[in-house]
């Protein structure tokens, strides 16, 4: 796996905080499908440019997209590697530990 992608706290809390926000989760899921242009998000999401590009770039930052430029216009499209990272992090709570572990532990 490319080292741009490498597991550390970081990385992790930094994607997962990408993921905390309904407006960035409905960014992924256009993007799910397609590359789409900053114009076209706004258009499907109700919402300003400058609203837009705060959660887009707060995305980019957890590498959860990645973009190009052409001409004026920059494209946004998913970084599917950085999912898998993700994926990765929580399949190791799954594969350590039982599903529904009976509990002998209360709160008081």
């Amino acid at each position: 796996m490319d080292s741009a992608y490498t597991l550390t706290p970081d990385i992790i809390a930094t994607g997962f905080h990408a993921l905390s926000e309904p407006l960035r989760i409905r960014v992924l899921e256009l993007l799910r499908s397609q590359e789409l242009c900053v114009c076209d998000l706004c258009e499907h999401l109700g919402t300003t440019q400058s609203k837009l590009s705060f959660h887009l770039k707060t995305l980019k930052e957890a590498g959860l997209v990645r973009s190009r430029q052409e001409g004026r216009w920059i494209y946004y499209s998913l970084n599917l590697p950085q999912f898998v990272v993700l994926e990765q992090y929580l399949a190791e709570f799954r594969r350590f530990s039982p599903i529904l572990p009976a509990s002998r532990c209360y709160d008081s």
